[in-house]
């Protein structure tokens, strides 16, 4: 794949984390993609779940914005994110994982809601909307997401395909 292909690909995912839509992505988008996840989740942001879940988002945020924020400006654009984070993680995907994991982790204890330790693909998919993916598109990414088709996603599953989304081409 050219890279202006790759290019064009990883921008358009930027709106991923833009949750506002301002054309930029800041430490509010991750508040606020945690205060969607809690409030669909009924979980409470003083529980030790809410907890983490502000937690992993504040860790996301500092992760992304110690690779991408070139300016220092507290904020990522658009082409500091394809300039910055994505093409210095393009080839190391699992670097990207470890800037998510935190997060991703907290998501997933918030969905849980037998606390096994795993999702379903129907929460899966209720995260997926809740961070802005259209409902059909959603669905089928949480089926894929179940790799050894159980019925139960869980964290090295999500880890993996995020990371892979974000960093490398398809």
């Amino acid at each position: 794949m050219v890279s202006t292909e790759y290019e064009r690909r990883i921008a358009a995912r930027f709106a991923t984390f833009d949750q506002d839509g301002n054309g930029y992505i800041d430490r509010e988008d991750f508040s606020a993609a945690a205060k969607a996840l809690l409030a669909e989740f009924d979980t409470t942001a003083r529980s030790d779940r809410g907890q983490a879940l502000y937690i992993g988002a504040e860790a996301f945020w500092q992760g992304m914005a110690g690779i991408a924020d070139r300016d220092g400006d507290q904020r990522i654009t658009r082409e500091e994110f394809v300039n910055g984070a994505v093409k210095r993680l393009r080839d190391n995907p699992d670097r990207f994982a470890d800037i998510a994991r935190p997060f991703l982790d907290a998501v997933l204890a918030v969905a849980d809601s037998d606390l096994d330790g795993a999702v379903t693909v129907d929460e899966t998919a209720r995260v997926l909307k809740v961070l802005g993916v259209p409902e059909g598109i959603a669905t089928t990414a949480a089926g894929t997401l179940d790799t050894d088709a159980d019925g139960r996603i869980t964290e090295p599953e999500v880890v993996t395909a995020f990371a892979r989304y974000f960093t490398v081409p398809e």
